[in-house]
């Protein structure tokens, strides 16, 4: 139903994590791949950006930042590329993780 696509700097942030977060992360990405709606405890829109972020829970809180690529609406759109991830700890991890995703979809898009 949508095609996720997931970048370079987002495949090393997962296969770095141990194997019981990463195979939550395979488990999430195949969820956002096969259902249209996602509960916004899972998916949410980070403020002031263009960017989703997709909430995983295992001891500590993980994050991926995630573009919707062909519609504002992360649950209206047919295809999406996780950008990176990151351990949240703070509020501030944010605006990092934000630009880094902004890096990585710029570098996205030109190769496509």
């Amino acid at each position: 139903m949508r095609q996720i696509d997931i970048t370079e700097e987002c495949l090393e942030f997962i296969d770095n994590q141990d194997e019981r977060v990463a195979v939550k992360f395979w488990q999430m990405v195949e969820v956002l791949s096969e259902i249209k709606v996602i509960h916004s405890h899972f998916v949410k829109k980070l403020q002031s950006t263009q960017f989703y972020e997709l909430r995983i829970k295992s001891g500590n809180e993980y994050r991926l930042i995630i573009f919707a690529i062909d519609h504002l609406n992360f649950n209206q759109c047919s295809k999406a590329v996780c950008l990176n991830g990151f351990q949240k700890k703070s509020t501030k991890d944010y605006k990092k993780a934000v630009k880094t995703a902004e890096k990585n979809l710029k570098e996205y898009l030109k190769e496509k």
